[in-house]
């Protein structure tokens, strides 16, 4: 049964997705985001779960989860097991050994970044933090739309399938899309052009270092990093070798990408930490 005629049947039937998570067992987040065609490639034993209930089996999972195959019955067998019919975890392993399957089974509430098969937990962002992030967003998308521009600009949350494999999902907190074919339903499947993260206590450490990393490795050509504790901008141009170039939050910077066209206004960040960046 094919997802279409499953959303078919969810209509004729009447059920809300609460009712679908009930009798099948799948997580109400993973429901969400099959039906809407966030996940591309839905496990098949989830599938199976959810086409038992319309095929008029509803009646035997009532109250319980439906029982997901651990592996394929090539190498597993039949053997299943039962969890709660509301469960927000993913399958129990290893850090390392997460793929999306488990990102797209926690709950739309929690927010994480899957990288390299370690999920990592993301703490609300400070209020400074979002606000800095708007303004660059801003100031960028008032650009492009100014000049008609081919490229698309995007704030956080938005899911970056950064290595187009299924251990990585990161959420960077602006990004600029130049290949308008990595726009995906979900998200955006591979490496942004552009990436700005925003540091945080819990993120600062992340940020500096792995997600540097793993930019450098994905392709991307320009990440700017601002620090609002020390008010300092920090940009790594890929394409240049050498040392990353550190601009204190003042006058004006232009992006790598844009040849310098593009300026953001760094005044305007150093006035939102100060408005708004109390302790």
């Amino acid at each position: 049964m094919t997802i279409e005629e499953m959303k078919q049947r969810k209509e004729e039937r009447g059920y809300s997705m609460a009712q679908l998570s009930k009798y099948s067992g799948v997580p109400l987040g993973t429901l969400q985001k099959i039906f809407s065609g966030e996940t591309l490639n839905p496990r098949k034993s989830t599938l199976d779960a959810i086409e038992k209930v319309f095929l008029g089996e509803e009646s035997l999972y009532q109250g319980k989860a439906y029982a997901y195959q651990l592996e394929s019955s090539e190498t597993q067998g039949d053997c299943i097991r039962e969890a709660a019919a509301y469960n927000t975890q993913p399958e129990e392993k290893q850090q390392g050994e997460y793929t999306l399957e488990d990102y797209y089974a926690l709950p739309d509430e929690r927010r994480v970044e899957l990288i390299d098969g370690v999920i990592y937990d993301m703490s609300s962002p400070l209020f400074v933090h979002q606000i800095i992030a708007g303004e660059v967003y801003g100031q960028v998308r008032e650009y492009i739309g100014k000049h008609k521009g081919k490229c698309v600009p995007a704030i956080a949350p938005v899911d970056v399938q950064l290595d187009c494999d299924n251990k990585t999902m990161v959420q960077p907190d602006v990004i600029i899309i130049c290949d308008r074919d990595k726009i995906r339903g979900f998200g955006i499947y591979g490496a942004p052009d552009f990436v700005l993260e925003v540091l945080s206590p819990s993120t600062r450490k992340k940020d500096l270092t792995l997600k540097l990393s793993k930019y450098i490795e994905a392709g991307v050509r320009e990440y700017w990093v601002i620090d609002p504790k020390k008010r300092l901008l920090i940009i790594y141009d890929f394409s240049e070798e050498g040392l990353p170039c550190v601009y204190p939050l003042e006058g004006e910077v232009g992006l790598a990408i844009y040849e310098g066209k593009l300026k953001i206004n760094l005044d305007k960040i150093n006035e939102i930490i100060e408005e708004y960046g109390r302790d």
